[in-house]
């Protein structure tokens, strides 16, 4: 996204003078969620200068500073401590674009989740792949989430949404960096990840080009 994050974090970007992070929490806001936990590296002080506490959403904000990127799942295990869930939590990427998001429908999700017997580790948010992205992360057959491509399921790909087990980090060091992936192929080995095709608007915002045709696009 250089030159544009030069001086300002990703998901300080605006599509129609909102930011990334502004159009979540204002989904977010009109769910039943209340605490929401920030973590944030590059240029991170500006995320905390521009939301401040969360009182213009309604919510209550903290945030988990990374002196140096610890990576997705390395973040969450970090941030884990301030947000203090029961069980399962949900996660949304910064830099994706999300608009009507169903943020209720993921908490139903969460609460059937909670009364599974079989206790899942995660539940994605599957998209049909984007032209940058034709191959693909997932197989998802049925609500199964696999690596496996031997089940002859449609390859997706992984929005940067989802709900999680706080027991996913369980053997996570808090400050070290850690990619979620690994984690997720062996959570998938075990078969404890579900998973869902969502086909609403969902955008990576990856270039400056992406940026400038979601502005056009939601002019």
């Amino acid at each position: 996204m250089r030159p544009l994050t030069d001086n300002l974090p990703k998901p300080l970007l605006t599509i129609q003078n909102k930011s990334l992070l502004a159009w979540h929490l204002e989904g977010i806001a009109k769910s039943d969620i209340q605490k929401v936990v920030i973590n944030h590296a590059w240029l991170g002080e500006k995320i905390e200068k521009s939301l401040g506490d969360g009182h213009q959403f309604g919510l209550d904000i903290q945030y988990s500073p990374e002196g140096t990127a610890l990576e997705t799942a390395g973040g969450i295990r970090k941030a884990l401590p301030l947000l203090c869930p029961e069980d399962y939590f949900l996660v949304i990427n910064g830099d994706v674009f999300t608009p009507n998001l169903p943020i209720k429908i993921l908490l139903e999700v969460a609460a059937k989740m909670r009364s599974d017997l079989s206790k899942p580790l995660a539940h994605l948010l599957m998209v049909p792949n984007p032209v940058q992205h034709p191959d693909g992360d997932f197989y998802l057959q049925n609500t199964i989430v696999s690596d496996d491509s031997s089940m002859g399921a449609e390859k997706l790909t992984f929005s940067g949404i989802g709900i999680y087990h706080k027991d996913l980090f369980r053997g996570l060091e808090i400050g070290v960096p850690a990619k979620l992936a690994p984690l997720l192929r062996e959570a998938m080995a075990q078969n404890k990840v579900s998973g869902e095709k969502y086909t609403g608007p969902w955008h990576d915002v990856g270039t400056p080009q992406r940026l400038e045709e979601l502005n056009a696009a939601y002019e």
